[in-house]
């Protein structure tokens, strides 16, 4: 399995709106996405600051969503959101709790 993580800064005072965001657009296309396993979307209010995790079947699986198109097409949804472009990094998971 592998992970996929995005760090990102969303404006102060905007987090429920990119919870909707996330719950309109993203959830929806990620449940379409081969090899899509689980993801979360986590955060801090009072920074801005969040992570996004989502957990795939191969590496192949989660450098494709990149490819694709698909990554973009979903950070798109948030650009008037962020306050810095998100960072990605992809993972190995090696061991799940």
């Amino acid at each position: 399995m592998h992970a996929r993580i995005v760090t990102s800064h969303i404006q102060v005072g905007k987090i429920d709106e990119a919870i909707q965001i996330w719950r309109e657009k993203v959830i929806p296309t990620l449940k379409g996405a081969q090899g899509f396993k689980s993801g979360y979307m986590t955060g801090d209010r009072q920074t801005g600051k969040g992570v996004a995790v989502t957990f795939w079947e191969t590496e192949a699986d989660a450098a494709y969503w990149n490819s694709s198109g698909k990554y973009q097409e979903v950070i798109a949804h948030f650009a008037q959101l962020f306050t810095a472009p998100p960072s990605l990094e992809q993972f190995e998971v090696f061991l799940q709790v």
